[in-house]
């Protein structure tokens, strides 16, 4: 079946009934749907508070006590997570390549394009890091390393809050919110 075949089927199927929304009421698992503005809330803190330990890093400084380290760490778990859970039910069969178009599709442009840029910046921020650490470094982490993963942390908890707000967004408008 060619492309151009597939496109045809599209054009001519029957158009859904009105007020049927594109998410699948499932799409959010029931366990999720009374936590899930807590869910973004903690990712856009996850955020600022990564932008932040990530500005200090840059000026040679560290910007928090040792335990935000780990907290950071744990938290991308906390909210990338649920975050997964909602986008592989959104995403169901359709091609990996259009992950970016279908799963944060409800969420504003700017966050989706924060999206892409903090990622394409945390891969030359790893670069960086890794020429001047290297692998092997243990102990207390220095305001280089804090500078080093918080380019990570920035990638997840914005993907996170992407997904989550995206979801969170497309499930109000099923409800007719």
């Amino acid at each position: 079946m060619l492309a151009s075949d597939i496109d045809v089927v599209l054009q001519h199927r029957a158009p859904s009934p009105e007020g049927e929304s594109p998410l699948p009421a499932e799409s959010i698992p029931d366990w999720l749907r009374p936590f899930i503005w807590i869910f973004i809330a903690l990712s856009a803190l996850g955020l600022v508070v990564s932008v932040w330990v990530h500005l200090a890093g840059v000026m040679g400084k560290r910007a928090a006590p040792m335990p935000f380290f780990f907290l950071l760490h744990v938290g991308i778990f906390v909210v990338f997570i649920p975050a997964l859970l909602i986008s592989q039910r959104q995403v169901g069969n359709v091609n990996r390549k259009d992950f970016w178009k279908v799963v944060p599709k409800s969420s504003p442009d700017w966050m989706r394009y924060m999206v892409y840029f903090l990622f394409a910046y945390a891969a030359v921020n790893f670069l960086l890091y890794m020429t001047k650490v290297g692998f092997g470094h243990a102990g207390d982490p220095t305001a280089q390393d804090w500078r080093g993963f918080s380019g990570h942390w920035m990638v997840f908890y914005s993907a996170s809050l992407a997904i989550l707000y995206s979801a969170a967004r497309e499930w109000r408008m099923f409800l007719g919110a």
